[in-house]
Parts: C-alpha cells; structure tokens; sequence
C-alpha cells in the first residue's frame, strides 16, 4: 500500500513537471529523409500564437529582440518567433496582411509570368495566406482565401504554397538541385500548427515532402529562405538575427 505522503509527492512532482516538458518539446530537432530540421509545434488551444509587425510608434520592430523587449514592458514574454512572410525594404509584407483582425496591407493577386528561374518565390502561384481565427488556424490558396474570406483576426501571405489539400506544389522538381534554407509552416487541424525551419540546405520538393510524409501536414506554406529565415527558441539557444537589415512580420507565441 502506498502511503498518503508519497502519493502527494508524486502527484506534485507530476503537476511540476508536465508544464516544463511541454515547454521544452515545442520545438525540437528532426531529421527527414537523411536531413535535419527543427521544428516548433503548437496547440492553438493552449498557445497564444498571433502577429507582429510593428510597435505602438508604428515602426517595424525588426528583431525578436525588439519585440521580445516590448511585451516584457507589458507584463507578457516571447515564447517563440519566426519570420512570418516575405516583406519590402521598408519591411511592409509583400501581400495580405491582418493584425487584430485590421487589415494592414491588401492581398498580392498579381500574376508574373517568364522562366520559372526568373520568378520570385512570393510569385510562384499558387501561394497562399497563412491565418488564425477564434475558430483556430488554417492555410489557403490566395485566390480562395479572398473568395471564401474566412474569418482571421491574423492573416499573413506568402508562397509558393507547399502543400495544397495533401498534394505537393505542382511545379517542384523532384531531384532539383536548387537547395538553400529555408522555413515554413503547416496545419494538420485547427488547432495544431507546425513551424519548420531547416538546418540543411533543401530543395522546395525535399521541404515540402517533410511536411506532408513527416508530419502530416494537408496544406503547408513557404514563408522565406536564405538569409532571410530566422528562428527565436530559446530552449535551444536560437535567437537569430534577420539577414536582411530586420524582419518583417513575426509569428509569435506569447506567454
């Protein structure tokens, strides 16, 4: 028989340390078909996830720095953050943008045509729109995120798509040797939302097969690459600095 005492230790010791095990899980690394990723997982039912862009001067807050200093002096703390879509040199996102359900900038519908080579991601159709809702989270082609308008108090755009209703971006190249880092992000229901960045040099194919093989995302958008990707996790020590002069808009969960 167990006595009193002991059964009291280990409910405490319990209640102590699944919080901390949460915590320390959301972002862990990952390998996939022989390459390495992080990857950040999120239950919007438990997480506070949402975007940031600029503060209230109306500048860009550019680091997670920035940003993790301006919700320290409102009593809140940055959990995580990501780079949240591609943005101009002013910082401005490229397309659709939603903070707080206002829509800050107007979806980008605009078609570019020319060798593939020569189109910019954010151009590559179809993109899509990356939104969070009081009904949870959700991933859409721009063309029927603008038609279905589904509700969004954050909404961020971006491309190319990766994964659309289970299928792989049509125009990814199976052995394409056009390999850089790159991050991204994924749902596999409304309240479960996957952030991947790499550790390896990947092409658009191999990124978006981890997405749909490795953790079982239906749809999955490509948020940025190169220099321009960047993760805050400190339970792994990442903090990194933009590669072009600042971010633009965040994705951040916040405590």
């Amino acid at each position: 028989m167990i006595s009193p005492l002991i059964q009291f230790c280990t409910v405490a010791l319990l209640c102590l340390a699944v919080p901390g095990t949460a915590q320390a899980e959301a972002c862990r690394n990952k390998s996939f078909k022989g390459t390495a990723y992080i990857t950040c997982s999120f239950d919007l039912a438990k997480e506070d996830l949402r975007l940031f862009w600029r503060d209230a001067d109306g500048k860009p807050y550019k680091t997670y720095a920035a940003l993790a200093g301006d919700l320290k002096g409102k009593g809140k703390s940055l959990q995580f953050a990501m780079n949240g879509g591609m943005y101009q040199d002013d910082f401005q996102p490229v397309g659709l943008y939603v903070e707080i359900g206002r829509e800050l900038t107007q979806a980008n519908t605009t078609t570019l045509t020319g060798a593939p080579g020569a189109i910019p991601n954010f151009f590559k159709k179809p993109n899509g729109v990356f939104y969070i809702g009081n009904r949870g989270a959700g991933i859409l082609e721009t063309g029927r995120f603008v038609v279905e308008r589904p509700e969004a108090n954050f909404a961020t755009q971006s491309g190319p798509m990766l994964i659309i209703d289970g299928e792989i971006h049509p125009a990814f190249i199976v052995n394409s040797i056009d390999r850089k880092m790159r991050n991204g992000v994924g749902v596999t229901s409304p309240t479960q939302v996957h952030f991947v960045i790499t550790k390896d040099r990947v092409s658009f194919y191999e990124f978006a097969r981890l997405f749909r093989d490795g953790l079982g995302c239906r749809n999955a958008l490509f948020l940025d690459g190169g220099a321009a990707s960047g993760l805050y996790a400190p339970e792994l020590g990442r903090n990194d600095a933009p590669g072009h002069g600042g971010y633009g808009p965040i994705i951040a969960v916040v405590n």
